[in-house]
């Protein structure tokens, strides 16, 4: 069961990349404005292994996400940096800094999709004299746990859950329908495209990962 943790009101949380050449902001986040979950799955391993940040993963190779709206995310500084890669042709699309490796965030390819998932090495909760829990509340989930490289501890959060998914799901319709999903940081408002040309990783590079 998860433990009780205080949380306060929303917050604007900074985002930094470790050598803090990237920086930008996250509005109004709460445990209600997002969605946090721990996510085992063999992409996201493979995604922190190919920046050599094993250190984003937990002990059983988990990462730690938390969904937002793009119009609620900004960079301020350090956006020449800002690379992006897919696993596969068709696979979601993961931004990360060219300068010191820091993992950012995972998006669709679609623009127009109003979810940035935050990976949690990209926020400052630091900076806000409060936890992680506390800003973002605790995993409401987890997923993929069947990749999990290790025994989960006995603190993991759930199984996603139908209730859960469909929370999801509703946040997800409510940023849709208040335009949340523009203006985002890693496209192009006028074109669409994404700011950094992604770079699709080969069948050989995935292997060696």
């Amino acid at each position: 069961m998860l433990g009780t943790v205080m949380v306060g009101p929303p917050l604007d949380i900074p985002l930094r990349c470790r050598c803090r050449h990237v920086r930008g902001l996250a509005r109004q986040v709460s445990p209600s404005g997002g969605f946090r979950f721990v996510c085992y799955c063999k992409d996201c391993q493979a995604f922190a292994r190919f920046l050599d940040r094993a250190d984003v993963l937990d002990a059983a190779g988990g990462t730690d996400i938390f969904q937002m709206p793009p119009a609620r995310v900004e960079l301020s500084s350090g956006s020449d940096a800002v690379r992006c890669l897919r696993l596969s042709a068709t696979g979601v699309l993961r931004w990360h800094t060219a300068c010191c490796g820091t993992p950012i965030a995972n998006t669709a390819a679609d623009p127009r999709f109003p979810v940035v998932a935050l990976i949690h090495s990209f926020m400052d909760h630091a900076a806000s004299d409060r936890s992680r829990d506390a800003v973002l509340g605790p995993p409401l989930c987890r997923i993929y746990e069947r990749s999990a490289i290790g025994p989960l501890p006995p603190s993991a959060s759930p199984r996603l859950s139908v209730a859960l998914a469909v929370r999801r799901a509703s946040k997800i319709l409510v940023w849709w329908m208040r335009g949340l999903a523009r203006p985002n940081p890693f496209f192009d408002d006028r074109t669409g495209a994404p700011r950094s040309t992604p770079r699709v990783l080969a069948p050989d590079e995935c292997a060696r990962i």
